[in-house]
């Protein structure tokens, strides 16, 4: 048991390090004034987010870029709220925006990649970008993505995405277990092996969608719009999948409101990771749920068998100080480290949260915008 869990803790923590390196290597970008030039199709799928609209929109009507160099393509998945109004008033206050509202065509077990669909073939310009309902888009997303299109030549752009700030101890927790994600993102990327990526902030050539047959292969899954089809774009053109880190390109989103709805949408997130193509995603899904529950089961045994307990500090400590060097890193980018102050309290409870969350991925089925889902 003993040597089982050092080589997991081992590994687990060689993976962690090669990410905090893959975030130094990964260099910042600056917005350079570059002259616009490429042309943006912004697709944005929503379902009963009238609360939500207004912001987005707002932040979308202030874009530092030509407005007639990108088209907003709203797309309703069977909204059951008042939304119309609140995009009608938008449409009338901003007149030189070029904002179509679709209706989605539902047809497989998918409704957000089928809303993307639907945009995507209605769209008319070279670029496809996307982010949900509940986010705020930076005055200089678009610009940046077209100096990083123009400068290094891409089929496909991640880019980062964070949580409004909030107080509370749900929000801390949250924040810090997103925080962890995007280091994560970010550090793969810098290594050259991508495997997550957040469809609240992709940029991806149109022509290249078309070429990959878009989602086609896993429109079974309701979720992964965005993972797998990154997955196909690595596949075809590995040196064109990048991320973008630059503080002036950061989607803000929230964080659930419930401890509920957080548990439900991690096995939303998780669900879909059997279905990875990467060997790389699941071995790093692997170690993170084994380090855990090696944490969990040498706490459980240092109980019982005292000499258990220096192996179960030593493993946990290193594994803390690992975690919040990553952490640390990926707040100071984000300019969002009041959570660190939580880390300790929160870092005791993670392991059983894991754990409690991978099991339930196992046997739970999970909601999503008002439906539910079979894995």
């Amino acid at each position: 048991m003993i040597s089982i869990s050092i080589l997991i803790s081992i590994i687990y923590l060689s993976l962690i390090l090669a990410f905090i390196f893959g975030m130094n290597k990964s260099k910042v970008v600056k917005n350079k004034n570059t002259v616009p030039k490429n042309r943006f199709s912004i697709i944005i799928p929503f379902r009963n987010e009238a609360h939500n609209l207004p912001n987005l929109l707002n932040s979308l009507s202030v874009l530092n870029y030509p407005s007639e160099l990108f088209e907003i393509l709203l797309v309703n998945d069977d909204s059951q709220d008042n939304f119309k109004p609140i995009i009608a008033a938008f449409k009338k206050q901003n007149p030189l925006l070029n904002l179509r509202l679709l209706q989605n065509n539902r047809i497989t077990n998918s409704p957000k990649k089928e809303a993307i669909n639907t945009a995507i073939n209605l769209s008319n310009f070279e670029w496809i970008v996307t982010t949900d309902a509940d986010c705020l888009v930076p005055k200089l997303w678009l610009k940046l993505f077209n100096q990083f299109i123009e400068d290094e030549n891409p089929v496909f752009i991640s880019a980062p995405v964070k949580f409004s700030t909030q107080n509370s101890w749900l929000f801390h927790f949250q924040n810090l277990n997103f925080t962890s994600l995007m280091g994560s993102t970010i550090g793969g990327f810098g290594i050259g092996n991508p495997f997550m990526c957040n469809g609240a902030n992709l940029c991806y050539h149109k022509k290249t969608f078309l070429e990959l047959n878009g989602f086609e292969g896993n429109d079974n899954i309701a979720s992964g719009d965005d993972i797998f089809l990154m997955e196909k774009m690595m596949k075809a053109y590995p040196k064109k999948v990048k991320f973008l880190k630059s503080d002036e390109n950061i989607v803000e989103t929230n964080a659930e409101n419930t401890g509920k709805l957080f548990i439900n949408q991690q096995i939303r997130w998780a669900s879909k990771s059997a279905s990875y193509k990467s060997f790389f995603a699941k071995y790093v899904g692997i170690v993170m749920f084994l380090e855990n529950l090696t944490i969990l089961v040498l706490g459980i045994l240092a109980i019982l068998f005292p000499e258990f307990w220096i192996y179960a500090i030593l493993i946990f400590t290193l594994k803390i100080i690992v975690d919040f060097m990553l952490i640390t890193q990926t707040s100071i980018f984000f300019k969002n480290t009041k959570s660190l102050k939580y880390y300790l309290p929160i870092s005791l409870l993670y392991p059983f949260f894991i754990v409690f969350t991978g099991f339930l991925t196992t046997f739970k089925n999970y909601d999503w915008k008002g439906r539910s889902f079979k894995k």
